[in-house]
């Protein structure tokens, strides 16, 4: 069973808490670290261009990028 992980960022000046599975946090610090982003800063892009919840966008674009 995952863990699920609670991790607070700061987000376009707000503090902001995400919970996500331990997996999608070490898959999206992995493609933050290949695109040579901040975590924060990938959240962020995520965030600007999300339509439902923020963990769900969240695991969502980490989806896609892995079958790219």
């Amino acid at each position: 069973m995952s863990t699920i992980v609670k991790r607070s960022l700061k987000i376009a000046g707000h503090l902001t808490s995400v919970s996500l599975e331990q997996e999608f946090w070490v898959a999206l610090k992995s493609i933050a670290k290949h695109q040579n982003k901040s975590l924060p800063e990938l959240v962020a892009a995520i965030d600007r261009n999300r339509d439902g919840g923020l963990s769900s966008a969240i695991r969502v674009f980490v989806l896609q990028a892995i079958q790219k």
